[in-house]
Formats: structure tokens, C-alpha cells, sequence
């Protein structure tokens, strides 16, 4: 089933699926921080992921630092230890961005969402260069990909209409992230924030630190009519593939899982309604 793509509003995509029934289900990989212009890009388990989400036919989202970015002139974390050797060169961002297509195009059927991370948005504001919509549009140009670049942060809506006449809304909400790697915590601590004042999500993605986690936080709610109620709302991290470096060797940072999160959507048939998993994919 090919879903219809909606992006009315900036940075909110809506993804419809019509008619679904027992026995649908609906894989989604949401991955970020992938580095992989970087040396240190764990490649062989970033292939992996991308051909498992080829052969579950995935919906790809990626929420940002897909590039690492770093070695641009006007840079000054910039390290000729972490560029890859194809890369080295005057068009060093051009150079990144070709790769990146060719390593890429064959997951741009399953690919949605190329959301920007600080290293993106680093590129912009130091060189004036959106290497996230170069990306999207020779993914998009040459492949027939419907990619959407995402902001910083956004909406994704997955709704589900059931047997034509049942409705129902499952809303993501993505943001990069921010802040540093939380050694103790892992970022936990900015969940019962984000619960606040995120209170229409059902699950909140975040990115960023490379750390893993997924978190249910259970909300008390109260309908028109009075009666109160429950909902759960997941928060899930992704870690990335990139691994330490020198740099982070010598400021002490530990090391940190490579990998992904997968969404299940899928029918039961019992309760008439679209169900969702949520699992990590570590190494």
C-alpha cells in the first residue's frame, strides 16, 4: 500500500494510509546522526538497517546530522583524520553530497524525511549551503524519491483510515536535539519537560547526543464529557553509527551504541484499530 503524502503547513508531513485491515502492517525506521561523510561512520551497520528497511518496506525518516560536515575551512572542529579520502578535495561540501546521493539512491523509494541537525545547519549558517535539500533533490531528481526536508524539529502524522469508515491519528513529533552527550542521564531528564509542552504527541523523537533510550511516560487526561482517562506517550533517542574519535577519547566521553529505532504500525482486528510497536536496534 503506497501512502499519500501531505505537507500543508511547514515542517508538519502527514502520511495517509487508506483502507487498511487485519493483517496490514506498516514498518518505519527513525534514525539520525548517521556522520557519514565521517571516517568513524559505522558503514557496514548503517547498510544493514538501510537494506532491512528495504526488504520491510519501510517508511525512512532521518532526523538530522546525516552528514558530518565538519571539515569545511570555515570550521573550527575541523580534522583531516576524520574526512574520507574521496572527499579531499576544493568542492569538499559538493564532494559529500555526490557520495552521499550515490550511497543513498537505492533506499529513495522507502526515504520521507531528511530533517536538519546542527551540523547541517552549521554549514548554513558558516558557508551558506543547504547540503540537506542538495541531498533530497538529487535523491528526489534522479531516483523519483518524494523525500521532504524537515526542519530542525516538526510533526510527522501517520493517519489510518480502517475498512474506509474507522479514523485514527498516530502523532510524531521530531526534534534533533540539543545539549551534550549526558553521560549519566542520557537526556532522559529533558522527557518530563517535553511532556509539558508537547502534550498532543504520542510519540517524541529525539536525536543528537548519541545516546539510546525509549521511555513510556502514562498522562492522566479528561475528555469534553468528563470522564477522565489514560494515554501513554513514547519518548525514544536514537544513538547514530558514528563512533569516538581521538577528540573524544581525549575529553573522556564513553562510548555510545551505533544504531536505530523501528516503528511497527499493524491492524487488530479484535479492538478495530491500528496498534503500534516501538523496538531499538543496537549494537
Amino acid at each position: 500500500m503506497t501512502p499519500t503524502i501531505e505537507t500543508t503547513t511547514p515542517n508538519v508531513i502527514t502520511i495517509r494510509f487508506d483502507d487498511v485491515a487485519a493483517g496490514w502492517e506498516q514498518w518505519v525506521m527513525l534514525r539520525s546522526d548517521a556522520h557519514h561523510d565521517s571516517r568513524l561512520c559505522n558503514r557496514r551497520l548503517e547498510t544493514e538497517h538501510l537494506q532491512l528497511a528495504q526488504a520491510r518496506k519501510a517508511i525512512i525518516l532521518d532526523g538530522g546530522d546525516l552528514f558530518d560536515a565538519m571539515q569545511g575551512r570555515h570550521d573550527r572542529r575541523s580534522s583531516y583524520d576524520e574526512v574520507r579520502p574521496e572527499d579531499v578535495c576544493a568542492d569538499y561540501y559538493g564532494s559529500i553530497v555526490r557520495h552521499a546521493a550515490e550511497y543513498y539512491k537505492p533506499y529513495a523509494d522507502n526515504w520521507l524525511l531528511l530533517a536538519r541537525g546542527n551540523h547541517e545547519t552549521g554549514v548554513m549558517n558558516h558557508a551558506n549551503t543547504d547540503i540537506t535539500s542538495q541531498l533530497a533533490y538529487l535523491l528526489n531528481d534522479d531516483n523519483g524519491g518524494r523525500i521532504k526536508v524537515g526542519g530542525f524539529e516538526g510533526w510527522v502524522r501517520f493517519r489510518f483510515k480502517i475498512q474506509t469508515t474507522v479514523a485514527q491519528t498516530v502523532n510524531l513529533r521530531y526534534a534533533h536535539g540539543s545539549g551534550n552527550s549526558a553521560p549519566v542521564t542520557r537526556g532522559v531528564i529533558q522527557t518530563n519537560r517535553q511532556a509539558v509542552w508537547q502534550p498532543d504527541a504520542d510519540i517524541v523523537w529525539n536525536g543528537h547526543n548519541h545516546q539510546a533510550y525509549l521511555l513510556p511516560i502514562k498522562r492522566e487526561r479528561v475528555s469534553q464529557a468528563g470522564k477522565v482517562w489514560h494515554d501513554l506517550v513514547w519518548f525514544v533517542r536514537t544513538p547514530g553509527y558514528k563512533g569516538r574519535g581521538e577528540w573524544d577519547i581525549e575529553k573522556g566521553h564513553e562510548p555510545t551504541p551505533d544504531g536505530c529505532a523501528w516503528l511497527r504500525f499493524y491492524v487488530d482486528a479484535a479492538a478495530s484499530m491500528v496498534r503500534y510497536d516501538l523496538m531499538m536496534d543496537l549494537r
